[in-house]
């Protein structure tokens, strides 16, 4: 059911005829916006996991802007918000004692801003439960878009991304490829399984 403006989170920070709310619409003001794009609409994060670290997320800068266009087109208000990226391959001592960290910053970005719901964008790893356990203990509604399945690479007559191990200098090539791996990995089934009613149906981040 679609809520009534007054309704909406974000109606604390910009909808009330006080001095508080006057000075955070002078603030949207500063920034170039104007209180028609956003006044009585959702305003929709897009919590972004781009990193020029992370291979697996390398398409996300060209990917939320084409979030942004979806989010405007169905009549709500985008606004891009950075989250720390978990590259797996980078990372040490472990990703894993990263992705709690994911999960608090998702969570405390969502609740203290006038956000009335979010795109969850990740793909490696850990960053995919990370965004939703942030997006569901804020208790907003959200969707996750999946990074999408790594390019399949080939090494002479060796086909890359089949379960059982890969050539050294396959995998060396397939790791350039961008995108989250191939292999059958935990963020495969990550994105797979503990995500299947949470992206929308027809997301595919590696197709415009």
């Amino acid at each position: 059911m679609r809520k009534k403006p007054e309704e909406l989170r974000s109606h604390r920070w910009f909808g009330r005829e006080t001095m508080r709310s006057f000075n955070h619409r002078s603030r949207m003001a500063q920034l170039g916006v104007q209180e028609s794009d956003y006044r009585d609409k959702p305003i929709i994060a897009i919590v972004n996991t781009w990193s020029e670290i992370n291979p697996c997320h390398l398409h996300f800068r060209q990917r939320a802007e084409e979030v942004k266009r979806g989010v405007w087109q169905a009549g709500g208000f985008p606004v891009e918000m950075p989250a720390m990226s978990i590259a797996e391959i980078f990372q040490k001592p472990s990703p894993l004692m990263y992705r709690n960290f994911l999960a608090m910053e998702t969570e405390e970005l969502l609740r203290s801003y006038p956000v009335d719901g979010a795109v969850l964008m990740g793909g490696c790893d850990k960053t995919t439960p990370g965004l939703a356990m942030g997006a569901i203990s804020m208790d907003l509604p959200f969707v996750f878009m999946p990074a999408g399945p790594m390019l399949r690479g080939n090494w002479p007559s060796h086909r890359d991304g089949a379960p059982g191990g890969n050539p050294p200098r396959t995998r060396a090539f397939r790791e350039c490829a961008g995108r989250p791996c191939g292999s059958p990995w935990s963020h495969r089934r990550s994105n797979s399984f503990s995500f299947l009613s949470f992206p929308l149906p027809t997301v595919r981040s590696d197709k415009r």
